[in-house]
């Protein structure tokens, strides 16, 4: 059977180097202004994720405002100081002081990826029996802006350490419109080989082979797909 719209080899490891070299990006960022067709084109990719019921509930709110972002890391701070104190292992808690965690201050631009729970009403395909699949979607949609910004060179960097309720407050957000990603973005002095969280060793990158089951939960890779196995542990 011919294969149909398969992509050339060049193309597919374009694919696979941005999902490779994709990271999050907190302290390499450049004051370096992001072109606007540039940001178009990556804000055209988050708008053509998947989304249940085609409902397309994202928005995307673009920050340049220096008092807008000033604001947003105030709520960093505050949550981050509550965060430290739940570590409760010394070296741990070391650890995570050390770590730079967010550049909202620092990236020339931040977005703000949102959900609408109302967007085409209370009923849509897909929506029905899990309420939270726009939310899924939403984040399908930030992964895609991931990878097509670090095609176009571009750093992202999740700040999840955050309070939602001053973010809807200091955005301004209906009241059936939530956040998802509050997102820094720019150009980078370089992008990591590794991600910081494991080069710092605060956990290790886990086995795939460990991570894949057989019909049911716990039917290891190795044991009931050992063709599969064979490739995986690679």
């Amino acid at each position: 059977m011919e294969r149909v719209n398969v992509f050339e080899e060049f193309e597919k490891a374009g694919l696979y180097k941005a999902i490779f070299s994709r990271r999050d990006i907190r302290s390499q960022f450049t004051d370096k202004p992001i072109e606007d067709d540039v940001l178009s084109r990556v804000l055209v990719a988050a708008h053509h994720a998947p989304s249940v019921g085609f409902m397309q509930p994202w928005n995307f709110i673009v920050i340049k405002s220096n008092d807008v972002k000033r604001r947003v890391h105030e709520s960093f701070v505050r949550a981050n100081e509550r965060a430290k104190a739940m570590f409760i292992d010394d070296k741990k808690r070391q650890t995570y002081e050390n770590l730079k965690l967010q550049g909202i201050l620092e990236s020339p631009l931040n977005i703000c990826v949102t959900c609408d729970k109302s967007r085409f009403g209370p009923v849509v395909i897909g929506r029905t029996t899990n309420f939270n699949m726009d939310e899924y979607s939403v984040v399908c949609a930030v992964e895609n802006l991931w990878l097509a910004a670090r095609a176009e060179g571009l750093g992202v960097g999740w700040v999840s350490i955050l309070y939602d309720n001053d973010l809807t407050q200091i955005l301004n957000l209906p009241e059936d419109v939530i956040p998802i990603a509050y997102l820094c973005i720019g150009y980078v002095t370089h992008f990591p080989e590794s991600p910081e969280l494991e080069t710092v060793g605060w956990l290790p990158r886990m086995k795939l082979s460990d991570l894949i089951y057989s019909e049911t939960w716990g039917n290891d890779c190795q044991t009931h797909l050992p063709e599969l196995y064979k490739h995986v542990v690679k």
